[in-house]
């Protein structure tokens, strides 16, 4: 399965194989696993949980994912785009429920009609995981979690959870995937002058799900994200394989404390969610409800990403986000590409391609956790604004007349490649010259106004004049 891995990279320096050692076999871990791979590297994946091909699916803490362009490329890369994309299902909207249970339907690309694709967070793990184990240079270790580590040598040490067994161990490089609250990052968090910061939102998320119909079908439209903005809170629904729907509520923990019985729960749902009611069913929805608490969500910014030539972490590790802009998994795809990429410039250098990439990614990083706290208000609130819908139409006009110039920031984050930085960069810039063409548009509308008052005046001035001329006749 590996690639005839070259002798020298494209700046003419010798290529060497590597042991690295993977941490965390979730969706990031286990796609970098199968781009080193590729590239002939001896990885050692680790990770904590039991295989997740054998475990019974979780059902209240999975979110599901949204695939957009980023995480596409990166699939591409290794061959795994296209079996994915048949198993997602395309979204090319939001579909908004109000409270009379109407739906209004508000595309995310009216003009190329690009989509994004639901997926389940289980079956990408399983594709990525049965990918990596057809490789002969890549071994699969679960149960292992990271009890100490020495960065700068490369030493590791894992225990079982279960048999409390320890197993020591080193490597060239160690690449921390293991998540928001990666044991990686801790050894790194520890070292002078390292910028660290973590935000607990004052929302939490506790997820529900919508059956099939009787006949086996979707209960609603399954080719949009349905979205129930409330102002503060909302809940949003994506499409999944077996023709249910994963349902998330967003909302304070303030709210969800506030519901303490089944009465209260199905007055808050009639009172802001009443057409779901039905979708989910009463009794399902109290079951599901109660069933287990509702999770905190955590944004994550940090830097360096990188220890020296020796380890590194990416994904959620390095930039951990809200889940509104659905780019979590998507940016952790694209440290993949980032990382190969550096790999293809630098060879096995691992000093020059760490420090690279610890260099040039951050700052993308903040700008999507930035962007992802922002999604949230339009979601749950802006949507559902004048203001909002008009500047939607105008961007789409504006990228109809000018698809090179003027790319809407949704079309730039989701659709394409460009830098999160320069995302943000260029809504400002667009931000710019509309308000300086209100501006402008105001001051000559308030001088047109004049004018027309002026003359208005002038006009029943010589009616006065001719008046007073024809009195003087008689």
């Amino acid at each position: 399965m590996t690639d005839k891995y070259k002798q020298t990279n494209t700046n003419g320096l010798p290529n060497r194989n590597l042991n690295v050692a993977v941490v965390g076999g979730g969706l990031v871990g286990s796609l970098l696993a199968i781009h080193l791979g590729k590239k002939g590297h001896t990885v050692d994946l680790y990770e904590y949980r039991e295989d997740i091909r054998t475990a019974e699916l979780v059902i209240g803490r999975s979110i599901n994912l949204a695939l957009s362009a980023r995480g596409r490329k990166a699939l591409a890369e290794v061959g795994l785009e296209d079996a994915l994309l048949q198993h997602g299902i395309p979204m090319k909207g939001r579909m908004l429920h109000d409270l009379k249970g109407n739906r209004k339907i508000v595309p995310y690309d009216a003009n190329t009609n690009q989509c994004i694709y639901s997926v389940g967070r289980k079956h990408l793990n399983e594709v990525l995981l049965d990918a990596a184990e057809k490789y002969p240079n890549i071994s699969l270790h679960f149960n292992k979690k990271l009890n100490s580590a020495n960065l700068d040598e490369g030493e590791m040490s894992f225990i079982d959870p279960a048999t409390k067994e320890t197993t020591s161990t080193k490597a060239d490089l160690i690449v921390g995937c293991d998540g928001a609250y990666s044991a990686v990052r801790k050894e790194i968090v520890k070292r002078p002058g390292y910028d660290f910061s973590q935000t607990y939102i004052e929302h939490g998320y506790l997820e529900l799900c919508i059956p099939p119909t009787r006949d086996g079908e979707f209960a609603m439209p399954h080719n949009f994200l349905h979205i129930w903005p409330r102002g503060k809170f909302m809940m949003i629904a994506l499409p999944n394989q077996d023709r249910t729907w994963t349902v998330t509520l967003f909302m304070p923990f303030t709210n969800f404390t506030s519901i303490k019985c089944e009465g209260d729960l199905l007055q808050f749902f009639k009172t802001y969610f009443p057409d779901a009611i039905d979708l989910i069913g009463r009794e399902r929805l109290i079951k599901d409800f109660f069933k287990i608490k509702p999770q905190p969500l955590v944004m994550i910014k940090c830097k360096p990403y990188n220890v020296g030539g020796k380890a590194v972490i990416i994904g959620d590790a390095a930039h951990a986000m809200v889940p509104f802009y659905g780019q979590g998994m998507n940016a952790g795809f694209e440290d993949c590409t980032v990382l190969t990429e550096l790999f293809n410039k630098h060879g096995s250098d691992t000093d020059r391609i760490l420090a690279e990439y610890s260099e040039t990614r951050w700052d993308d990083a903040h700008a999507i956790c930035d962007l992802a706290m922002y999604n949230y208000i339009e979601m749950r609130d802006l949507v559902t604004k004048r203001s909002y819908l008009f500047r939607k139409k105008l961007d789409e006009f504006l990228f109809w007349l000018l698809p090179n110039t003027w790319v809407p920031l949704y079309n730039s984050v989701s659709f394409s490649h460009m830098h999160y930085s320069k995302c943000i960069a260029n809504r400002k810039w667009q931000d710019k010259i509309l308000t300086r063409v209100l501006y402008c548009s105001s001051i000559l509308t308030i001088a047109a106004a004049g004018i027309a008052g002026y003359r208005h005046v002038d006009q029943l001035q010589q009616y006065s004049n001719s008046l007073m001329e024809l009195l003087k006749l008689k």
